[in-house]
């Protein structure tokens, strides 16, 4: 398989490496000193950039008929634009706020507790997410999801970015060198404490799942997430 890397910064050099083990090609490193030549040439396209780029590198392959796959986070304003143009195009999209299989295991867990949770209202939950200081949103992707699983079960009906002082549900997001990723969920009570966690040892997780979606949306069409990648075994 032919790969456009779109973003070719410390994700994208990871997954070039697991790609080509994996026995793929690559055709493009889209990095802010070339140009999107080559991208007609790939088979699919795998976008871990910036937020303030995400749209057009998206829009650019879709528009070349290229399969995409999409991790980056903190542009998601857009993504009805990106839908769209996917539809009329009849291309193949996949956005996923984490590629990690950890990680979506961890939100089928995060979905199930707030289930069980809901009828409990004297707990109070929390959300908090510590990610590198390269990272450049907050709260991060991963968070937003476990927020929108959370709501989506219990009486919140939004979530709040670093305060604990309303009816929202709070997420507080973290900045520590060094740290890939560390997501938990508190339920918290004057009796108890409830919490779920998931702690990413190194970057080699995402890389991967972004790789094996990649591999399962060629010849596809359509928009996707990873549930569907991995629905035969979650």
């Amino acid at each position: 398989m032919k790969i456009a890397l779109l973003g070719y910064g410390k994700m994208g050099q990871i997954i070039e490496r697991i790609a080509l083990e994996r026995g793929h090609k690559i055709v493009l490193k889209k990095s802010s000193k070339n140009t999107f030549k080559g991208i007609k040439n790939a088979d699919v396209a795998i976008d871990f950039s910036l937020p303030s780029v995400a749209l057009k590198n998206i829009t650019n392959s879709l528009e070349n008929d290229v399969p995409t796959i999409s991790g980056t986070t903190g542009w998601l304003n857009d993504y009805n634009k990106v839908i769209s143009l996917c539809t009329e195009k009849k291309g193949a999209f996949l956005y996923a706020s984490n590629f990690s299989l950890g990680v979506n295991l961890f939100f089928e867990l995060n979905a199930q507790l707030a289930k069980l949770m809901a009828p409990y209202s004297e707990y109070k939950t929390e959300i908090e997410e510590i990610h590198h200081t390269q990272k450049l949103d907050a709260p991060s992707g991963t968070a937003i999801t476990l927020a929108e699983q959370v709501i989506k079960e219990t009486n919140y009906t939004n979530w709040k970015l670093d305060d604990n002082t309303t009816a929202d549900l709070p997420i507080f997001a973290k900045r520590i060198d060094k740290v890939p990723g560390t997501h938990s969920i508190k339920y918290n009570s004057s009796v108890d404490e409830i919490e779920i966690k998931h702690t990413a040892h190194n970057r080699e997780g995402f890389a991967l799942g972004a790789v094996i979606a990649a591999e399962w949306i060629a010849n596809k069409k359509g928009v996707f997430n990873m549930k569907d990648v991995l629905k035969n075994n979650i």
